[in-house]
């Protein structure tokens, strides 16, 4: 019998990326239910394609819409975050893929993870928001949480049946974003439209935005922090501009495994749902002499303070991390509707988390009000 896969954010880029794998291997997947936010256009293609036995949209009007285009249709089409819950938490589900970008997908990563099941996590911000309260709930229900971002995907490649206790450092490779080579002295010049345009990887406006303010790394080193319980003194950053190594791990005898290949979600995706088996999957094959010369950089902080701000709040707790997100959500928002410069994104998340208190989050409520408090503040900055 194919496993049922239930896909929270179907019409994203990771989304689409799951889809993929899904067709590709459907004598093995079966997508038993997808959200999609308000994306209509985007759900009535998917629930024709692949007739999930549910769908649920932000609310009840995206379901209204989405049930009238569909006609007579046996998905049921459902609405609201409680719901969105319930599809998360489905005893039929085997695998729950987490690709909603942002804050909005904890709580139903939260209630999957509750659940006991696989959680293919593509989405960064449940472990930056809550990664205590996320570990504590897998310990509880035995929930496997699978990173599906490339970097950590390949950490946890390159630490299977291998102890954490001997490694010394891991390192999360960043392309450098489209301003890699850029002055300092320029960014204030910088528009929406050229931060969209990634030299290396094909992903949505949030994340390519977080790419070229290299706030991505700065999320993803917090992340890695909560997934493999490394301290932040162990684990760093550097700017690998072709993509194809997607992380290196440091070992107490100085030896170093790194896992590589073409930059291409469905890897990372298709791994996360087959773990431990490795099937045939729709990517290229990586061939290193068509590569060519591969080279690595130091961040440069002075330009891209995001990390160090980054490594400010992971130590500070998971109060500071949600602050941390919730500014950056804020300033990316303002930037791409030309509100605020480039420097600006920068100047309000530090300031953001340095007036948030030190220490963890107790509960989710405390993680909400916080990321409510923290949204306020961004806002005022301007």
């Amino acid at each position: 019998m194919p496993e049922n896969i239930t896909l929270l954010g179907a019409t994203g880029s990771i989304g689409q990326s799951t889809l993929d794998i899904i067709r590709k291997h459907s004598y093995r997947f079966r997508l038993f239910a997808l959200t999609a936010n308000r994306n209509v256009r985007g759900a009535e293609a998917a629930v024709r394609e692949f007739s999930p036995r549910y769908c649920a949209m932000a609310d009840s009007e995206a379901a209204g819409k989405l049930a009238d285009v569909l006609g007579n249709c046996e998905t049921e089409i459902l609405s609201g975050e409680d719901e969105l819950c319930a599809l998360a938490s489905d005893d039929r589900a085997d695998t729950v893929v987490s690709a909603i970008v942002g804050a909005a997908a904890l709580k139903p990563t939260v209630a999957a993870v509750k659940a006991g099941k696989r959680v293919a996590l593509a989405n960064k911000e449940s472990l930056v928001m809550a990664g205590d309260i996320v570990n504590a709930e897998a310990q509880k229900s035995g929930a496997q949480i699978i990173p599906v971002d490339s970097e950590h995907s390949a950490v946890f490649s390159c630490l299977y049946g291998r102890e954490t206790r001997y490694v010394s450092k891991l390192v999360l490779t960043a392309s450098g974003g489209p301003f890699r080579t850029l002055g300092s002295d320029e960014f204030d010049s910088i528009m929406p439209e050229d931060a969209l345009k990634h030299p290396t990887w094909d992903m949505g406006a949030k994340i390519t935005i977080d790419s070229a303010t290299m706030f991505n790394k700065a999320l993803e080193i917090i992340e890695a922090h909560h997934l493999f319980g490394l301290d932040y003194d162990d684990i760093e950053a550097v700017v690998h501009p072709q993509s194809i190594v997607h992380a290196l791990v440091y070992f107490e005898d100085e030896s170093v495994l790194a896992q590589m290949s073409l930059p291409d979600m469905r890897l990372p995706i298709q791994l996360a749902l087959t773990w431990p088996s490795r099937i045939e999957s729709p990517c290229k094959p990586l061939n290193l002499a068509d590569a060519g010369n591969l080279t690595f950089e130091p961040v440069d902080n002075e330009r891209f303070p995001s990390i160090a701000t980054g490594i400010e709040a992971g130590r500070k707790g998971s109060l500071a991390t949600t602050a941390l997100n919730a500014a950056n959500e804020v300033a990316v928002n303002l930037f791409l509707n030309r509100d605020i410069q480039f420097t600006t994104m920068f100047r309000i998340v530090s300031q953001v988390v340095k007036e948030t208190p030190i220490g963890p989050a107790s509960d989710l409520e405390e993680v909400f009000e916080t990321d409510r408090r923290a949204r306020e503040l961004a806002s005022r900055l301007i």
